[in-house]
């Protein structure tokens, strides 16, 4: 995994909390989580009352309300997560980290406006690869559950659609599916090869 290189000085007494896979932070006014160890994700829903992943974080990163003029707005943490609460008095520490919050948000969002579902998905398997990855014989392998709707809700398709996407994926052999959902991507099958 990789971090974003924030780290809030260790002298500091600073409120730390571990909260369980599935759980959702709560929106502390004037306070920002820095993640010590695990993912959340940040989302919102629309009109219909369908979620809309906003990004995925992990160590070095932050999230908050503050980041966001999403309404309704959640944390949800992906795994185990632990955290740092940072109050507003010390959010110029963590310059370096919403500076590379902006970076990943823009990344997804480009994501997000591939021209097809199947470019979109391939970017983000690549994306998540590289932030929460690490390389095996087969490839990169994501050490990161994620279910077909979380991926959806992370790209804007249907669940079906990226089901049907990942089998193809897996039957041409751009990806390999591990126990416990995780996917690892091939080394051998570079983006700009790859057509339906």
């Amino acid at each position: 995994m990789t971090a974003s290189g924030f780290l809030v000085p260790r002298t500091a007494v600073l409120t730390r909390r571990r909260f369980a896979r599935r759980s959702l932070l709560p929106l502390e006014p004037d306070y920002l989580w820095q993640i010590e160890t695990g993912v959340v994700r940040t989302l919102t829903c629309n009109e219909e009352g369908a979620f809309i992943t906003l990004g995925v974080w992990g160590p070095g990163d932050v999230v908050g309300s503050t980041l966001s003029k999403a309404d309704p707005y959640q944390i949800e943490c992906l795994t185990l997560v632990e955290t740092t609460l940072l109050p507003k008095s010390r959010w110029h520490e963590a310059t370096p980290a919403m500076i590379q919050h902006i970076q990943k948000s823009q990344e997804l969002l480009e994501i997000v406006h591939s021209k097809s579902v199947d470019i979109a998905l391939l970017k983000l398997l690549a994306w998540l690869a590289n932030r929460f990855g690490h390389k095996t014989e087969q490839g990169q392998l994501i050490d990161l559950r994620l279910t077909h709707q979380e991926i959806s809700e992370l790209i804007g398709a249907t669940r079906v659609t990226v089901t049907r996407v990942l089998n193809e994926f897996e039957r041409r052999g751009v990806i390999q599916r591990m126990p416990h959902r995780f996917i690892v991507l091939q080394d051998s099958q570079p983006l700009w090869h790859y057509e339906i």
